[in-house]
């Protein structure tokens, strides 16, 4: 039988492209014009060689930074270090930018408590403070939390039926440890690595659960740090998780890749798989859900109250108890429903917590880079 592939007219007829001939060699940089391209910019389609796409790529966060005004010179930044490729990527680009912004940069990284996970984690970030030569400081939820671990907390509410919240409570406990580690370190900012993507995926999810008020709260490059709060700002929130991951395959950054063993209950898994789709065909859909939270407007009646103070450990709060201790309330009264969904009326709340934003592990080290 003769394959249709090896038909040449019928093969030029095919609704699909031809493979790129290997021995066709790439265009030239349409930067510097001098070295071979080595990857197409997913969005743009622009031919680069990995060094002027790692200039572009630092020279973009500069102008977020600069345009949002978000790290004043002399400021000393918490960088929240997870040993991950967003923070790796983040922590290595502010050190570049540092001395043109005029900061100081400190790693905070949170122990959570995660066997055979965390433990992994922490070796990386400790490799990159060494290799970098930047303070390191790491603080533990069993310190901040009372004996809490993210492993103890599995367990209390695997019988309850919540056995699929370890996100909301890691995110919400990792938020304060990471609030507290700054402040520990003398920091006046904080900044995360949260990408393009993981900022869609946030507002995608508030979107699917009707929150008007996250969604109101969500856009923006930060949050100014009211209420005693320190700032805190996301200056990758508009590159994609694809540069990201380039720009750690150029600059060879060692970073810790594996997924949490409790990720794959969370919510945000679905809402990541919709994006995908989404993006697949509409390739804009990332970054017009990030653009869409920073121009929603609400009506007067729908808009959040100003949020307050916790009425136990004064920490900024929209009820009269943060989230954080809400969580812990419930988990030491044995009662972990007390604290997520209905229950946390009991609490005297009105209305669930949602899942916060954990530091996202993204694709492994391993994803293919787009080059010719």
């Amino acid at each position: 039988m003769v394959s249709i592939f090896s038909l040449p007219r019928i093969r030029r007829s095919l609704p699909f492209p031809p493979r790129p001939d290997p021995e066709m060699p790439a265009p030239q940089c349409a930067s510097c014009n001098k070295a071979r391209a080595a990857l197409r910019r997913p969005r743009s389609g622009q031919a680069l060689c990995g060094t002027c796409f790692c200039a572009a790529f630092e020279a973009e966060v500069l102008h977020t930074v600069v345009a949002g005004r978000l790290l004043p010179p002399g400021a000393v930044v918490a960088v929240g270090a997870s040993g991950g490729k967003d923070s790796t990527v983040l922590a290595h680009v502010l050190r570049e930018l540092a001395p043109r912004l005029g900061i100081s940069l400190r790693l905070v990284a949170v122990d959570e408590g995660i066997g055979g996970y965390r433990d992994a984690a922490l070796a990386a970030v400790r490799r990159q403070a060494a290799r970098w030569e930047l303070p390191l400081t790491v603080v533990a939820y069993a310190d901040l939390f009372g004996g809490w671990t993210m492993d103890a907390v599995a367990r209390s509410t695997a019988g309850s039926g919540r056995s699929r919240s370890c996100c909301t409570f890691c995110g919400v406990l990792r938020r304060r440890a990471l609030e507290e580690g700054a402040r520990l370190v003398g920091a006046t900012h904080v900044v995360t690595g949260h990408n393009a993507d993981d900022m869609a995926e946030t507002v995608l999810m508030n979107f699917l659960r009707g929150d008007a008020g996250r969604l109101a709260r969500g856009g923006g490059l930060g949050s100014p740090g009211e209420g005693g709060a320190l700032p805190r700002c996301r200056p990758l929130q508009l590159a994609s998780q694809k540069e990201v991951v380039l720009y750690a395959h150029f600059r060879r950054l060692d970073y810790f890749s594996e997924e949490c063993v409790y990720a794959p209950e969370a919510f945000r898994g679905h809402a990541r798989d919709l994006l995908k789709r989404l993006e697949a065909a509409r390739p804009s859909a990332v970054l017009d859900l990030v653009h869409s939270a920073e121009r929603l407007a609400l009506a007067p009646a729908a808009r959040p109250p100003p949020p307050g103070a916790c009425a136990r450990c004064g920490a900024l709060a929209s009820r009269a108890l943060c989230q954080a201790c809400a969580l812990l309330d419930g988990l030491n009264r044995g009662r972990p429903r007390l604290a997520i969904g209905k229950g946390r009326r009991g609490l005297d709340e009105d209305g669930p917590p949602r899942e916060a934003e954990p530091e996202p592990s993204g694709p492994p080290a391993s994803e293919p880079v787009p080059a010719f």
